[in-house]
């Protein structure tokens, strides 16, 4: 039923009004950037160019790393082993530094690679190296570009500033056998910044405090056949970039996400359902056993297909939730032909149990620990909080035990942005279309928990369901269709503001914080530590504002009105309506909410009536408002989405509440007014119809 008393009311005003200086800091927190102009390409492979190789002197070592390859692979690997011992290279960075011809080739032979000499103590003007400002969560210095440049090692294990049109290959039979390891040493294990046309192959990064792969301003990059692993944060994180690809890319082990394209250039922000291009592709890629598959924060212009994201806590987030990311709000992402499903994976235990607080190389990272870094629901496909004209389209989202999709509002405050459109600028012109929900790619059941979530805010957003889904099911009830065409207009999604409790619950949800060991207790997303469903924030309002309206209600009934039968009948449905309405939001169970909804409608009517008949005018006609909307508010969960209305019945059936509240307490202690005389009918009439004598006037 959604329904929540005057304490709610002043929660909104705090999400909307205090809460305008109290966005909270940036997960990931970087300088400001340039705008790039566009005018570089996606680099493609090279075979031939300036070539430098790296290698390890360990024969012994290389010989057994490469004693299960083909034999053509093998003999290419072994001849390169004799030019490298001569005049190659032992660490990346090295190699790096040397590279000064444009288009050059860096191939790695196979081993692991520390970068040793990169892990020496800062020294001179590095050593107390101050930069723009400390990070809000994590204490690391934001470095301008300059200081980048100037102290390398201070944050990246190999750092590639400045240098366009590298090549970086590893020459194994797969990506783990050329392995660049931080050791949980460095921010960064491998850092690309201002690098246009950098090109990574067949390699992995891993063991970071925060990135795998980054790569920082950049047009123009590939991430082909790479691996990015056990990191605190990021297996592959670009901020920034343009004409990026990812493919054939694997992330695991990471606490925020496998694939982060944040910040990705935002050149679509004018255009329609069909852009002339995305900034960065994502294809044939795989993101599992992380917190997230996928995680971009203002991901403008991303385009993701034919890709795999399992076994993580949720498995996909594009979003506008936290501030000071060039491009907010998030918009034009095209998602399609991905696999999205059994993402149940439970992390939280490590926040709870204390694993997360220990030094990063005593957590167990490489041993299936991840430390959830971001607030998300356990069970979850996808989370879309604040994305605009984003497209998902023939999609398999199934067995996610929380939800298929989650979709919620962010007021422009969050990012920082106080004008006050912006408030209302975000999850507008989204299209949900053809997905697979509940079904498996072979055609099995595999239902989610349920299938939209979503808190009932935005403008232009609708839905189609592919015809093989199974008992496709809603929070809101009946979805706005987008009608027969691929991209049409919405038919009903017309709101600026969510549903009371849908907002309430996010807002509650959001506060998660893994460095402050703060997990709300009234949000049902932490898995094991979940909220039960009578300690859920919106259960526990609509069950106290139950209880506060009926004991209002009896009391009202009892003073005035209990010797009417219209008045009983009135009281019984509106108790009626109340459980059915605490047990549909237990249940996210929108037709029990309408059911319930409808019933405590008719109740508010029947007392509204007779309210006015007994001389209580104005409590009376604001029963009767509250009934008005409460019956509306029945039609929009269980029957059709009423299109055209700015914001949602029950929002409007919520203030009426606050205000009927204190107005029925003053009710109940005023005295009641005198019965008007009844107008005398004929056959009261004591007067004869024939005539009478007159009367004698006296003396």
């Amino acid at each position: 039923m959604r329904r929540i008393t005057l304490g709610t009311a002043a929660v909104l005003c705090a999400y909307l009004v205090i809460g305008l200086g109290q966005a909270p800091a940036a997960a990931h927190d970087e300088r400001p950037t340039r705008t790039l102009d566009g005018s570089g390409s996606v680099p493609v492979y090279r075979t031939e160019g300036p070539t430098l190789l790296v290698c390890k002197t360990d024969k012994a070592a290389f010989d057994q790393a490469i004693a299960g390859f083909a034999p053509d692979l093998k003999a290419q690997n072994e001849a390169l082993w004799t030019q490298c011992q001569a005049n190659g290279y032992r660490h990346l960075q090295a190699a790096v530094d040397a590279a000064n011809l444009p288009g050059t080739i860096i191939k790695m032979l196979p081993g692991r690679y520390q970068e040793e000499p990169s892990l020496a103590p800062a020294q001179g003007a590095c050593e107390n190296l101050s930069g723009l400002r400390k990070s809000a969560l994590y204490k690391y210095d934001v470095l301008t570009l300059q200081q980048q440049l100037d102290c390398p090692h201070n944050q990246n294990l190999v750092a590639i500033i400045n240098k366009h049109g590298l090549q970086i290959e590893g020459t194994g039979a797969k990506p783990t056998d050329v392995i660049v390891d931080a050791q949980y040493q460095k921010l960064n294990t491998i850092r690309a910044d201002n690098a246009d046309g950098v090109y990574f192959r067949n390699m992995t990064a891993e063991r970071s405090q925060f990135n795998a792969f980054y790569i920082m301003e950049t047009d123009g990059f590939v991430l082909e056949k790479t691996v990015g692993r056990w990191n605190d944060e990021y297996g592959f994180l670009t901020f920034a970039v343009d004409h990026g690809l990812y493919t054939e890319a694997e992330g695991y082990g990471n606490g925020d996400s496998a694939f982060y394209p944040g910040a990705a250039s935002n050149i679509n922000k004018d255009e329609g359902y069909t852009p002339p291009r995305y900034a960065v592709e994502i294809r044939n890629s795989y993101g599992h056993d992380n917190m997230l598959g996928y995680s971009g924060t203002a991901g403008d212009s991303v385009w993701v297909h034919d890709s795999v994201f399992t076994h993580n806590s949720t498995g996909i987030s594009t979003d506008s939730a936290f501030p000071d990311h060039p491009g907010m709000p998030q918009n034009h992402s095209k998602f399609e032909r991905n696999v999205i499903a059994d993402n149940n994976n439970d992390y939280y235990r490590y926040h709870k149990d204390g694993t997360c607080q220990k030094p990063y190389d005593q957590r167990g990272y490489e041993n299936g620990v991840v430390c959830p870094v971001v607030g998300v629901p356990v069970g979850n496909g996808v989370i879309n909080p604040g994305g605009n004209y984003n497209i998902w389209r023939d999609n398999y989202i199934y067995g996610n035990k929380y939800s298929g999709f989650v979709t919620s509002w962010v007021p422009g405050f969050v990012r920082n942005d106080t004008a006050f459109a912006a408030q209302f600028d975000t999850s507008n012109h989204n299209r949900y279309l053809n997905n697979h929900m509940g079904v498996s790619e072979k055609g099995e059941a595999k239902p989610n928990g349920v299938d939209y979530w979503w808190d009932g805010q935005g403008v232009d957003n609708c839905w189609t369901t592919a015809s093989d889904s199974v008992d496709v099911s809603s929070n809101v009830g009946p979805l706005p269709s987008c009608g027969s065409d691929e991209l049409p207009t919405a038919l009903g999604s017309k709101r600026y503001i969510g549903e009371p409790a849908g907002t309430l619950k996010m807002y509650s949800c959001a506060q998660y914080s893994l460095q402050s060991q703060k997990m709300p207790i009234d949000c049902d997303w932490w898995g094991a530590y979940a909220a039960s469903t009578s300690e859920r924030i919106e259960v526990r309002w609509a069950f106290g504002e139950a209880v506060v309206l009926g004991l209002l209600f009896l009391a009202t009934f009892y003073r005035r009105l209990r010797r009417s039968p219209v008045a009983t009948v009135g009281a019984g449905l509106v108790a009626a309506g109340f459980v059915l309405g605490v047990i549909g939001t237990a249940q996210y169970n929108a037709l029990l909410e309408g059911i319930g909804l409808g019933l405590a409608g008719l109740g508010w009517l029947a007392l509204g009536l007779r309210l006015r008949r007994v001389g209580r005018g104005a409590l009376g006609w604001l029963t009767l408002l509250v009934a008005a909307f409460a019956l509306l508010g029945a039609v929009d969960r269980a029957v059709v989405m009423i299109p055209f209305i700015p914001v949602a019945p029950s929002l409007i059936r919520v203030l009426l509440e606050v205000i009927w509240i204190p107005t029925a307490i003053v009710s109940l202690f005023l005295r009641d007014k005198p019965a008007a005389e009844p107008a005398t009918t004929p056959a009261e009439d004591p007067t004869p119809d024939t005539p009478s004598e007159p009367t004698p006037t006296p003396a």
